[in-house]
């Protein structure tokens, strides 16, 4: 089968998505061309947003490749799947520009794999696959009978098919992914990085995924849950093809970084640097200190709240006060560049705490970001604790509450957010 792979163009004017906006490498379609060129498919892999592409142009080309098969991810991303443009507009729009000269079209990402049936009419497109996604795009690539495949949603009629839960990879040995020559030389940016010393190109590696934890603000119970650790080996033939490629700076995408003593020790030995996202109670001193010489120059550590009470109202399950938290974030920064401490609103931390933290950790080079108001996204503990089980209307629910409950938003964020309805009615008729 002939399959095109596209990362379409992202803009995201008008909405609350705090995630980077610069262009990152599309690791789901990079397993899923991995995975098809394995058992033989063609691919065709395109990114709208690296490449600087327009939607009709990349359709183009997709109906002069004759693709039996086009998949449209929903989020720009692995990184960025737990925290994704709640609106579809993007997505839809390519779907729209492809005006069916793809051959059958498949969407994945975050939406899909919590409301497949909102997704797919909006959408339009004939497969959603739930959860992670490339072993699911290879076997429907296969072309097995779509009731044989689990993981997946789809429509007979009116009926909505939903095969079985949300699919989850093993991982483990996914292989080591290579990427275009040109989309690494156009590959300029380095994710949260804000020291002077850069060099090199940046790309983007995935060494373990999932978390161990189940905090109530993150979204991840359809995908990215369990923690899965990808074989070392695999991992630094990655990194050292990128390395090959002029790649000088990576960012580790996954959900938390764990102290990994050998991958450390490897990265020691190589010259590149990189950043990561950790919870910073997880390190001992000796560790970051390794990790810095491994080359780490960026840590995003999530500390969420500065009270114990806050941080149990987040189901953190962290033990430490948070003394001792601005204690390890301190040490971190005496070996890596930069090191942030994220921080969400919450009503246990007063305004006059946040203010005295925020100047502790500022004042010993530690990076505190304000405050930034809790989405609930469907896929997150804290949007079943409201509502319950997500359905059709959940992420029009979500971002009605979000904006009517925050009146100001944080300064990583478009200061003026509006309706998810508003953001998708040029795109999703079925609004």
């Amino acid at each position: 089968m002939r399959v095109a792979l596209v990362n379409p163009r992202w803009s995201f004017e008008g909405s609350i998505y705090f995630g980077c906006r610069e262009p990152h490498l599309p690791l789901e379609l990079g397993y899923c061309r991995a995975l098809l060129e394995r058992a033989g498919h063609q691919t065709l892999m395109l990114d709208c947003h690296l490449m600087d592409r327009e939607h009709e142009s990349l359709a183009a080309e997709i109906a002069a490749f004759g693709a039996d098969m086009t998949v449209v991810t929903t989020a720009p991303s692995y990184l960025f799947w737990r925290c994704a443009p709640p609106e579809l507009r993007v997505p839809a729009d390519f779907l729209r520009s492809l005006a069916g000269r793809g051959g059958k079209t498949v969407a994945v990402g975050p939406h899909g794999s919590v409301t497949p049936g909102a997704t797919l009419r909006k959408l339009g497109c004939d497969v959603i696959v739930r959860g992670e996604c490339e072993e699911v795009v290879a076997r429907l690539a296969d072309g097995l009978p779509l009731h044989s495949i689990a993981g997946i949603a789809f429509r007979e009629g009116e009926e909505l098919i939903v095969n079985g839960g949300p699919a989850a990879s093993p991982f483990v040995e996914a292989p080591a992914l290579t990427w275009p020559a040109e989309w690494i030389a156009r590959h300029h940016h380095h994710h949260h990085r804000f020291d002077d010393n850069r060099r090199g190109l940046g790309a983007e590696v995935e060494a373990s995924r999932g978390c161990p934890y189940t905090c109530s603000f993150c979204a991840k119970i359809e995908f990215r849950d369990a923690y899965r650790r990808r074989r070392l080996d695999l991992v630094l033939s990655e990194i050292d093809a990128l390395i090959a490629q002029g790649v000088g700076y990576i960012y580790f995408v996954d959900e938390i970084f764990l102290p990994q003593k050998p991958l450390l020790e490897a990265l020691v030995e190589r010259d590149v640097q990189f950043g990561i996202q950790t919870r910073i109670d997880l390190w001992k001193p000796d560790l970051l200190e390794l990790l810095g010489r491994a080359g780490c120059v960026s840590i995003e550590a999530g500390i969420e709240s500065l009270t114990v009470e806050g941080r149990a109202a987040l189901a953190k399950r962290c033990r430490l006060e948070t003394e001792d938290l601005a204690a390890l974030l301190i040490e971190a920064r005496r070996h890596v560049p930069f090191v942030q401490a994220n921080l969400i609103g919450m009503e246990e931390d007063s305004a006059e705490l946040v203010t005295y933290w925020r100047d502790v950790l500022l004042k010993a080079g530690v990076w505190a970001n304000e405050p930034v108001p809790l989405y609930p996204y469907p896929s997150s503990p804290s949007y079943r604790s409201l509502w319950g089980e997500p359905d059709d209307a959940a992420w029009e629910r979500a971002h009605a509450y979000y904006l009517q409950a925050f009146s100001a938003f944080s300064d990583i964020q478009e200061k003026l957010p509006v309706p998810l309805e508003k953001l998708e009615a040029s795109c999703c008729p079925a609004h």
